[in-house]
């Protein structure tokens, strides 16, 4: 039941309510999707995502406040220049101030 599309489903519409110029931690959704302790589902789904989708994917990071490494090149470049645009401004080490920008519910 965990990795159902239905799971997916829950997970894509909390990322949906993450407001622009704002982010949310991967165990933070799961929480908010109503799947406790599934941050790495939270990733299996939006890894999943199609290519054109609407999901604002790049909003998610991690408890760090860091963008986590993909597998695809050029996918945190992609992700950072999309939270950058939104006003999201990283550190000198690239982590993000969460107590700042983390989306409060």
């Amino acid at each position: 039941m965990l990795d159902s599309p239905t799971s997916y489903q829950l997970i894509y519409a909390t990322v949906r309510s993450i407001p622009k110029g704002r982010v949310a931690t991967y165990g933070q959704i799961a929480e908010l999707a109503g799947l406790p302790r599934q941050a790495r589902l939270v990733g299996y789904a939006l890894h999943s995502l199609p290519e054109r989708s609407t999901v604002p994917w790049h909003r998610v990071v991690n408890a760090q406040g860091k963008i986590s490494l993909r597998s695809e090149g050029g996918a945190a470049t992609l992700q950072a220049q999309r939270l950058k645009r939104e006003g999201v401004k990283f550190n000198a080490r690239g982590v993000i101030e969460m107590s700042r920008y983390r989306w409060q519910t």
